[in-house]
């Protein structure tokens, strides 16, 4: 019998030269790998034991208008484990558990619930003390990551317009949200190698640098922002309110100096933080203003040539008949002359100018100084009240609109809208943030309008029979209007004995440097008393009081020495005091 392979030698070479082929195929692979090609292999292993670790990068600092700090970063240690490793030191969980706080039970089910997975938070934003005590314990699965959490040295002072941020150091409300890309950093990038288990074996170097997010002034002054806290927390208590707001702004710049609410919060401790303290009120909630818009009314009237500030006005009998519905006066007051009827906050007289100049010169008027329109300050939940667009104005509509009632606005519009007044007519843009030059602003009023209408609410806080003189500060002549309203109620009408008391005014009168409006929602009535001029105007004669002292704005109201007094002051020739 012959062979196979001998009857066939072909095949015997065919498979020897495919054999050397792929011998030679393996050989130039070994040696292209080994020698030619050597990065892929690097990379191959590097992919299996290299590591890329983020580096955090710090969110910028958030400031007053002064440097003192509102927001700050501080380094903190995030614990994690991998399930699957501690599952092999079980032993050691109660001790864990102990070293973090947590309870023991609570703990182990985590773990068990876990136990497929590799990678679990443990405890977030441990101090690097704490931190790194329980990393030297060395139970196994168990690894600590550097991070930043926010700390807010004001407190509750400042909660409402600096915010907060969340664990991931992303800003959820406030300044925060509002500016979170100006303030997030970049983080930067760590190779790092580490064995199969994921334990750290060697730090290799930085290839980027994180970087840090850039500090933020903002257009708040701190010592304001807790005089206004105290002063509006102080009247809540004596009032029993509901809640309240207070605004600051300054007239020639448009910056917001100090804005607080209460009820308020502790972003440091949000643990039992009811959602209702959160809402900025003076930024979200909407409020009929009340009498607080008459002073736009009387300018309106100023400025048709219609009116004087002497001009005789018959109120008599307190009250006025608009078609089906009665206007009334809280007493009647009456002949007075415009003057008269700011300083009594008379709802007849300024219906009758509204009426007499027109609905859609009102509309216009209270348009221009920003009333129910978007304040463009770009605040997270803002709201833009509500003016009604102007079609044909039935009579009481323009009536009940020239005392503020049927339109809506919130604190900081109605703070904007007296700026216009200290400003002479000239409207400047809202800011947050510091301003080191000051925008142009529009002029929206007559400047001799409203030179005028200064004095009228001048009258209103420091001449006997304004309805404002609770708001009177020692050495200064200033100026106001308040403001009654009765709250609205879901399905229309109003509530028969829920008030907002408002205070809205200007000092200095001589040279207006601020505009503060104080709101205080639901009053309880002490002495039966429950108006602006009794519960809100205080508010603003004691903050109003020290922010003078404090921007060191020079007295415009000193008493006057008599003639003999200051003779008796000269010192005599030679002599010396």
């Amino acid at each position: 019998m012959r062979l196979e392979g001998a009857m066939y030698p072909w095949r015997l070479r065919l498979v020897l030269v495919l054999l050397a082929l792929m011998v030679a195929a393996i050989v130039w692979r070994i040696v292209d790998l080994q020698v030619l090609d050597r990065a892929f292999l690097q990379e191959q292993g590097d992919a299996r034991s290299m590591r890329h670790l983020p580096i955090p990068a710090h969110r910028g600092l958030i400031t007053d208008r002064n440097g003192e700090p509102l927001a700050v970063s501080t380094p903190v240690i995030t614990l994690w484990v991998n399930p699957k490793e501690l599952a092999a030191a079980k032993s050691r969980w109660t001790e864990l558990a102990a070293a973090v706080g947590q309870n023991p039970a609570e703990l182990a089910k985590r773990l068990n619930d876990n136990k497929g997975r590799e990678f679990m938070y443990l405890v977030r934003g441990l101090i690097p003390e704490q931190g790194q005590q329980v990393l030297e314990l060395k139970i196994p699965g168990v690894y600590g990551i550097e991070e930043f959490r926010r700390f807010y040295p004001a407190g509750e002072v400042a909660a409402h317009v600096v915010g907060f941020t969340d664990v991931d150091d992303h800003g959820r409300e406030g300044v925060e949200l509002a500016f979170d890309q100006w303030l997030a950093g970049v983080p930067g990038k760590r190779q790092v190698l580490k064995d199969r288990r994921g334990r750290l074996i060697k730090d290799v170097q930085v290839t980027q640098n994180a970087k840090p997010g850039k500090t933020l002034a903002l257009s708040i002054d701190l010592r304001l922002q807790y005089l206004a806290h105290r002063e509006l927390r102080n009247a809540l208590v004596e009032f029993g309110a509901k809640a309240g707001s207070l605004v600051m702004v300054d007239v020639k710049t448009g910056e917001v100096l100090a804005m607080v609410n209460q009820p308020t919060y502790n972003p440091n401790n949000r643990r039992n933080l009811q959602p209702a303290a959160m809402r900025n009120r003076a930024m979200i909630d909407v409020f009929e203003p009340g009498s607080t818009v008459k002073p736009f009314t009387v300018a309106m009237g100023l400025h048709s040539g219609k009116y004087q500030p002497e001009t005789i006005m018959d109120t008599r009998p307190g009250s006025l008949q608009v078609g089906r519905k009665t206007v009334r006066d809280v007493h009647n007051y009456g002949v007075l002359d415009i003057t008269g009827v700011i300083k009594k906050s008379s709802n007849v007289g300024v219906a009758k100018i509204a009426l007499e100049v027109g609905g859609d010169q009102l509309y216009n008027t209270l348009q221009q100084v920003g009333l129910g329109q978007d304040t463009g300050l770009g605040f997270p939940g803002e709201r833009a009240g509500n003016l009604p667009n102007f079609r044909v104005w039935k009579p009481i509509e323009t009536a009940v609109m020239s005392y503020g009632y049927g339109l809506s606005v919130t604190a900081v519009q109605l703070a904007h809208a007296y700026t216009v007044l200290g400003n002479n007519g000239i409207s400047v843009p809202l800011s947050m943030s510091r301003v080191d030059q000051p925008a142009s602003g529009v002029r929206v009023l007559d400047a001799n309008v409203s030179r005028q209408v200064l004095q009228m609410l001048r009258t209103v806080v420091d001449e006997d029979g304004g309805t404002g003189s609770k708001a009177r500060v020692p050495g200064y002549q200033v100026g106001g209007k308040t403001g009654t309203v009765h709250k609205t109620i879901a399905g229309g009408g109003y509530a028969e004995k829920q008030y907002r008391s408002v205070f809205a005014g200007l000092a200095p009168i001589s040279n207006p440097r601020i505009a503060c409006v104080v709101v205080i929602d639901e009053p309880r009535p002490v002495f039966g008393q429950y108006y602006g001029g009794f519960v809100a105007a205080p508010v603003f004669g004691k903050v109003v009081a020290s922010a003078m002292r404090l921007m060191n704005v020079p007295p415009d109201n000193l008493p006057v020495l008599a003639a003999e007094d200051q003779g008796a002051a000269q010192p005599a020739k030679g002599g010396r005091i």
